[in-house]
C-alpha cells in the first residue's frame, strides 16, 4: 500500500477510505488503531506542510540601497546592505537564501565581516553568495586612479594624485595587469656594518627622494628558500642605515648547535648576505615601461606605460584594503554554512613591509618581526625569554581571512590581484571546501590552511575536515617569491586532491612544521596533525626563483603512526627548475609519512628527500617513512633499514613510461577542467 495513503487519508466513506479501513481490520489491534489516529490527526492538520519558500535578494553596482533588494529590477547596491537583509530573514520559517550578485565591481569601504549572525541556523540549507548566471561580480578592496598628466616629456613618465585612502601601496595594476614596482641593481658597493653599509663618497643614492621607503632585496638572502626585505631609514655620502626592527631581526638571528650532549648553545649570528641582490620603490629606478612608483610624502602616483597604453582611458586601480572577507573570531560562535559561488577576489593589499618591520623572511612568507623579535620569536624554551610554540612566527595574513568558521564553502571562486595570502583558513577552521577554484597573481601565498601557533589545539581551535580539489594555482608568490602555492600548517584529516599547480617561484604545497629542531638533536615539536592526504594533484614548472623546496615539501611530525599520518599518493610531478632540492621533500623531524604511486621526471634536483634520525623517539631508528610504488627518474629504487621502507620503486628514462592511469588522474578532472581556461574580469 502507498505511504501516501496512510499520511494523506482521504475523506471518510470513500473507497479510498475504506480501503485504508480495511487494511487497519487486518493488523493487530492496537497497531491499528494507532494507525488510524495518526491518519485522522494528519487528515485534520492544516494542509499548510509544504516547504517553505526560497528567499532571494539581489544585488548590483548600480543598484540602491533604497531598493527592496528582492527582485533584479530593483537589488541592493552594496554587500553591506544585503548582509543586513540576510540577517533579517527568519530562517525557521524560510526556505533556502540566496544573496544574487550581478556583474561589475562591489568597491568596499571596510571588510565584509562574519559572525554568528551570517550563519545558516534553519534547516532549509546553506546561505548562498553567488553570482548571477554568466556575471563576473568583483569584490574589490581597490580605488581608481585617475587624473593622469605627463609629468616627464624626456623619459615618458606620467603621474596622477593618489586618491583619497591611499596613503601606500605595494601594487598597481594598469587594465588588470600588475605592473611592476620600480627596481634596479644596488648603484654602488657597499660594505655591511651592525646598523647597515658604509659606500665610498658620493652614493648617488644620497640624493633619491623618500628614502625611507626605498627597499633592499635580498634573493636568498636567509637561505635559499628565502627573499628577505627591509627598508632604508635614511642615506648620506657614505652611509645607508637600515630601518629597525628589521635589520636586526635580519642579521642578528640565534642559531643554535648541539655541541654539549643535549645541550643548546647559541653560537653565533645569522645574517642576510652582504649586499642586496636589487633596490625597489625609488624614482630614479623608473627607466622601464611597465614600472611605477608612490611617493607618499607627496601623494603621487609616478608610472611608465607600456606600448600602446592610453593612461586617459585606462583602468588603473591601487588596493586601499588588506582584507576583503573576514569573519570575527568567536570561538564559541563560529560563523557556519555559507556558500560563495562565482565571485573573484580582487585587489587587496599589504603593506607592513613598508613599515620598519620589513619583511625578514623565515620560510614560505613567515618572518621575524617586533623589535627583539631575532632572540626571542618563536624560540620557546631554546632561549631565556623564548615565545612558544618554537617556531611560531609572524604569519602573513590572507587577503580573505577566516577563523573559527564551520562548514564555509568556495566554488568557482577566483582569488586574484591580491598582496598578501589570497585565502586563510586559519585556527578553528573546520569542514571547509575549495572547489574549483582559481589562485593567481597573488602576492604570497595562494592558500593557507591552518597555522603554526597552535601545536596542541582545543577541538574547537583545531583545523580539521578541509577539503580542497579540483582548483588550479599558478603565478603565486609574485611579489614574496618564498611563498608557496598552498600552505598547510598543523591540520587534521584534510584532503588535498586533483589541484594543478604550476609556474611558481618555489614551492608547490608546503606541508607541516616545527621539525627543526632535530638540527639540534632534538625533538621535533609535538603537535596535532593527522590524517592529511595529499592525492592526484599535478605538480610542475615550479622552483622557478628559490632553491631548496620541491613539489611537496614536508617539515615535522604528521601523525602517529603510518596509518593516520600524511598520505602523497598518486601525484604527477614534473619539470623541477631549480637545481637543489627535492621533488618529494621530508625534511627534518618529517614522521609517518607514506608516499605511493607518485610519477616524477624532468627533476633538475632529486625526486625524494631523505631519511631523518628520530631524535623524536631518539631510539636510534630514523623518521619512519615508506615509499613504494613510485616512478621517476634517477630515484632510491630500495632501502629497508630502521624504520625507513623504500620498495618496488621503478626509475624510468622518459615520461611515456608512466602509467596512464597516474597521468589520467592527476590534476585538475572533469567537471572542472574549464577553470584551466578562466580569465579575471578586468
Amino acid at each position: 500500500m502507498p505511504r501516501t495513503s496512510l499520511l494523506h487519508p482521504t475523506r471518510p466513506g470513500s473507497p479510498g477510505s475504506r480501503r485504508r479501513l480495511g487494511l487497519l481490520r487486518s493488523l493487530p489491534a492496537c497497531v491499528g488503531l494507532a494507525l488510524a489516529l495518526i491518519g485522522w490527526a494528519v487528515a485534520a492538520a492544516p494542509a499548510a506542510r509544504a516547504a517553505a519558500a526560497p528567499v532571494n535578494f539581489y544585488v548590483s553596482p548600480t543598484g540602491s540601497d533604497s531598493n527592496a533588494g528582492t527582485s533584479a529590477s530593483a537589488p541592493f547596491q552594496t554587500l553591506a546592505r544585503a548582509q543586513t537583509a540576510v540577517r533579517a530573514v527568519d530562517q525557521a520559517t524560510s526556505g533556502e537564501i540566496t544573496v544574487n550578485l550581478a556583474g561589475g565591481d562591489y568597491r568596499l569601504s571596510q571588510p565584509l565581516t562574519l559572525t554568528a549572525a551570517d550563519s545558516s541556523t534553519g534547516t532549509a540549507g546553506d546561505i548562498w553568495w553567488k553570482a548571477e548566471a554568466g556575471a563576473q561580480p568583483v569584490v574589490s578592496g581597490g580605488v581608481q586612479v585617475t587624473g593622469w598628466t605627463l609629468a616627464n616629456a624626456a623619459s615618458g613618465i606620467w603621474s596622477a594624485p593618489a586618491p583619497a585612502g591611499l596613503t601606500d601601496t605595494r601594487q598597481l595594476y594598469v587594465n588588470g595587469v600588475r605592473a611592476q614596482r620600480a627596481t634596479g641593481a644596488l648603484p654602488i658597493t657597499v660594505t655591511q656594518t651592525a646598523t647597515g653599509y658604509t659606500t665610498a663618497a658620493g652614493d648617488p643614492m644620497a640624493s633619491w627622494p623618500n628614502q625611507s621607503h626605498i627597499e633592499f632585496v635580498y634573493k636568498g638572502g636567509l637561505g635559499a628558500w628565502t627573499e628577505p626585505r627591509c627598508p632604508v631609514a635614511s642615506i648620506t655620502s657614505t652611509t645607508i642605515t637600515m630601518a629597525q626592527p628589521c635589520w636586526a631581526n635580519s642579521t642578528e638571528r640565534v642559531l643554535r648547535t648541539d655541541g654539549s650532549g643535549r645541550t643548546v648553545e647559541l653560537v653565533g649570528r645569522q645574517s642576510i648576505t652582504e649586499a642586496p641582490t636589487s633596490v625597489e620603490n625609488a624614482y630614479p629606478l623608473l627607466t622601464t615601461p611597465g614600472q611605477w612608483y608612490l611617493n607618499t610624502a607627496t601623494h603621487t602616483v609616478y608610472y611608465l606605460p607600456l606600448s600602446g597604453q592610453n593612461l586617459a582611458t585606462a583602468d588603473v586601480e591601487a588596493p586601499v584594503l588588506q582584507t576583503l572577507l573576514t569573519s570575527d573570531g568567536n570561538p564559541s560562535a563560529e560563523v557556519h554554512g555559507i556558500i560563495f559561488q562565482g565571485i573573484q577576489f580582487s585587489y587587496a593589499g599589504y603593506t607592513v613591509p613598508d613599515t620598519t618591520t620589513g619583511f625578514s623572511e623565515i620560510q614560505a612568507t613567515y618572518t621575524i618581526s617586533g623589535t627583539g623579535g631575532y632572540a626571542t620569536q618563536g624560540l620557546c624554551t631554546f632561549v631565556s625569554g623564548g615565545t612558544c610554540p618554537y617556531g611560531n612566527w609572524t604569519k602573513m595574513p590572507g587577503n580573505i581571512d577566516l577563523t573559527y568558521d564551520h562548514n564555509i564553502h568556495f566554488d568557482h571562486d577566483y582569488f586574484v590581484h591580491l598582496g598578501a595570502a589570497g585565502l586563510d583558513l586559519g585556527d578553528g577552521s573546520q569542514g571547509d571546501t575549495v572547489t574549483a577554484c582559481v589562485f593567481t597573481d597573488i602576492s604570497g601565498n595562494g592558500l593557507d590552511v591552518g597555522g603554526v601557533d597552535l601545536n596542541e589545539p582545543t577541538t574547537v581551535q583545531a583545523t580539521t575536515g578541509t577539503v580542497v580539489k579540483d582548483s588550479h594555482f599558478y603565478n603565486t608568490s609574485v611579489e614574496y617569491q618564498g611563498g608557496v602555492a598552498i600552505d598547510v600548517g598543523y591540520v587534521q584529516d584534510s584532503t588535498f586532491l586533483n589541484n594543478q599547480i604550476n609556474n611558481v617561484p618555489y614551492t608547490g604545497i608546503s606541508v607541516g612544521w616545527g621539525g627543526w629542531p632535530d638540527k639540534v638533536k632534538l625533538p621535533a615539536e609535538p603537535n596535532s596533525s593527522q590524517g592529511n592526504a595529499f592525492t592526484d594533484n599535478l605538480i610542475y614548472d615550479h622552483m622557478s626563483v628559490l632553491a631548496d623546496g620541491g613539489a611537496i615539501y614536508t617539515n615535522g611530525i604528521t601523525g602517529s603512526t603510518l596509518a593516520n599520518g600524511e598520505h602523497i599518493t598518486g601525484n604527477l610531478i614534473h619539470d623541477q627548475i631549480s637545481p637543489t632540492g627535492h621533488g618529494i621533500y621530508t625534511d627534518n623531524g618529517s614522521s609517518y609519512i607514506t608516499i605511493t604511486g607518485n610519477a616524477e621526471y624532468d627533476i633538475a634536483a632529486d625526486v625524494w628527500g631523505s631519511k631523518h634520525t628520530n631524535y623524536t623517539l631518539n631510539n636510534g631508528t630514523d623518521d619512519p617513512l615508506q615509499i613504494e610504488d613510485n616512478y621517476w627518474t634517477n630515484g632510491p629504487a630500495a632501502y629497508n633499514a630502521d624504520s625507513v621502507l623504500i620498495a618496488n620503486n621503478t626509475n624510468i628514462t622518459a615520461a611515456d613510461q608512466i602509467p596512464a592511469s597516474i597521468v589520467a588522474a592527476a590534476g585538475v578532472q572533469s567537471p572542472y577542467t574549464s577553470i584551466l581556461s578562466w580569465t579575471p574580469a578586468e
